[in-house]
């Protein structure tokens, strides 16, 4: 496959108005009787900021934590938790440390810089209970799912808190649509590591790297994850950002129905 291979589904309109999410997928699955056999037998989609709004949640469940604990939450603060949270993310992806530390360490260090005198671990269970309400979805997200879910195999797989991803699956309804969850906590590897999709694919029945494809936001973990798999990959970029890794996708979409472009 081609890196970088771009395809987009056209903006249908009917009667001058632009359709939705939702109405794009239908309309478009609904042409697809004549088209050739899909290309792919298996779909890996990355949760957050693929099929769930993370940051629509994750900025939900931080002012309604701050406001309960009545702490300020001003932009400095923010963007110095942003800062913390990235920083250790990363080095989880890199495998330096575990997904404990992470979470607990990102809002005592947090409270540190600014001299709050709050349990960092208390606020984070919380925080993370708040998290597992919200489930926020990308356009077109379940509707997308539910039309795939007819022709193909649809997988989580996800670098996220377990109870936390699976309490928002289920209440987005995308639950429905997958045959499995795979987290990270689970499986006691990471993306982009090899060792956690393997601990996939030994899961999934009559599983063929050829007919797999990941689907997710992020070039460091999605798809780097899927090269070191030795899959195909597709990189799911909504904000048009410039990829500054030495390695790209095998597609890449703006949207998340011209993923049906490359189904099919």
């Amino acid at each position: 496959m081609n890196d970088n291979k771009k395809q987009e589904v056209p903006h249908l309109r009917i009667q001058g108005k632009s359709l939705s999410c939702s109405a794009r997928v239908h309309s478009f699955a609904e042409s697809l009787n004549d088209r050739k056999p899909p290309l792919f037998k298996t779909i890996l989609f990355d949760a957050d900021g693929t099929l769930l709004d993370f940051k629509k949640t994750e900025q939900h469940a931080l002012k309604q934590c701050f406001a309960e604990y009545k702490i300020p939450l001003t932009e400095e603060i923010k963007e110095a938790y942003f800062t913390i949270n990235h920083n250790l993310w990363t080095q989880f992806e890199k495998g330096e440390i575990d997904k404990q530390t992470v979470v607990y360490t990102r809002f005592r260090k947090l409270f540190e810089r600014f001299r709050f005198l709050y349990d960092g671990k208390e606020f984070e269970d919380h925080y993370q209970f708040l998290l597992g309400e919200g489930h926020f979805l990308i356009p077109g997200a379940l509707e997308l799912c539910r039309k795939l879910s007819e022709q193909f195999d649809l997988y989580i797989v996800s670098n996220g808190v377990s109870r936390t991803q699976h309490s928002r699956l289920n209440a987005s309804g995308l639950r429905t649509y997958m045959k499995d969850v795979f987290v990270s906590e689970d499986a006691g590897y990471q993306k982009p590591m090899k060792k956690f999709f393997d601990y996939v694919f030994e899961r999934i029945p009559d599983f063929s790297p050829s007919q797999t494809i990941i689907v997710g936001d992020s070039l460091t973990s999605d798809i780097q994850g899927g090269k070191n798999a030795g899959i195909p990959t597709c990189w799911f970029n909504p904000d048009g950002i410039k990829n500054v890794f030495p390695y790209s996708a095998d597609y890449e979409i703006h949207l998340l129905e011209d993923l049906l472009s490359i189904l099919f």
